[in-house]
């Protein structure tokens, strides 16, 4: 039974990620577990930085923490009423980030889906303080779901790549099972901007032309462009509904998601996306 980490702050955004999730796994065993955070405003925040674990729990930011959970769990399976699908309520005095990671370890989580929109709701911000340093933080596949997004069968996936990651990558076979169970078809773009593929990454291609022999999939490539650029003109010209990144150690990831740049991509990507650790960061 695979094992799903939720977390909510009860708002609007948080709960169009538990959709998505109830209608993205609706066919699989999982246990979720929804999970909740909480810093009452007489505790400083420098105070949490130093004492992750604080001495006195605030009992009625609990109380409300653990009623706020019980009508969710109450509101999904009024909903969805999906016998496939249990749940465990987790609330916390901690930083969301800090808990995320412990939760992970200890309940040895597959896979988090959590929203996207960030705290000021400004339009450069693509998804959020809290996502951002989840996907830096936490080695744990993760999926990333835009405010307001309604859920579209992932029937057509991209998947950008400078063909610098490995096929032990531990998290590879979470794609391969998605494109299998929702019959996607998979769209690997490499960006071409001068530079040939090495030994090494040509080697990577191969081996994932083979990887996916019975998954339908497709090479393209983008010449004279970034990958901001190529990602951007492949979300214009084709309808895709799920972006896969490797968050590698090198500048790759780093370069598309966090650096400023990221504003000239957010008003095109407004899909789900799917980032996996790579081995480096897993070990």
């Amino acid at each position: 039974m695979k094992r799903v980490l939720l977390p909510t702050d009860f708002s609007d955004n948080a709960w169009n990620a538990i959709r998505y999730a109830m209608l993205f796994l609706k066919d699989e065993e999982i246990t979720f577990y929804l999970l909740n955070t909480f810093t009452p405003t007489s505790y400083h925040m420098g105070y949490l930085v130093e004492n992750p674990l604080p001495y006195r729990i605030d009992d009625i930011s609990m109380k409300n923490s653990e009623r706020d959970l019980e009508i969710i769990e109450h509101k999904i399976k009024e909903e969805f009423k999906n016998l496939r699908h249990r749940f465990i309520k987790l609330s916390a005095f901690n930083t969301l980030i800090g808990e995320i990671i412990k939760v992970v370890d200890h309940y040895h989580i597959d896979l988090i889906i959590m929203g996207t929109k960030g705290a000021t709701g400004a339009k450069e911000i693509f998804i959020g303080t809290h996502t951002m340093y989840t996907i830096k933080k936490v080695n744990c596949p993760i999926i990333a779901v835009p405010s307001d997004y309604r859920f579209e069968e992932p029937k057509d996936i991209l998947f950008p790549t400078d063909y610098n990651l490995s096929m032990d990558n531990t998290s590879l076979p979470l794609v391969k099972e998605i494109c299998n169970k929702h019959l996607s078809r998979l769209h690997i773009l490499n960006a071409y901007y001068g530079v040939a593929l090495d030994s090494n990454q040509q080697k990577t291609k191969d081996n994932l032309d083979t990887y996916f022999k019975d998954t339908a999939h497709v090479f393209h490539i983008a010449e004279d462009m970034d990958v901001l650029e190529a990602v951007e003109n492949f979300e214009k010209k084709y309808k895709v509904n799920l972006l896969v990144m490797v968050h590698n150690k090198h500048s790759f990831f780093e370069n598309l998601l966090f650096k400023p740049v990221i504003n000239q991509i957010a008003y095109h990507t407004n899909i789900p996306f799917l980032v996996i650790p790579s081995k480096e960061r897993m070990q």
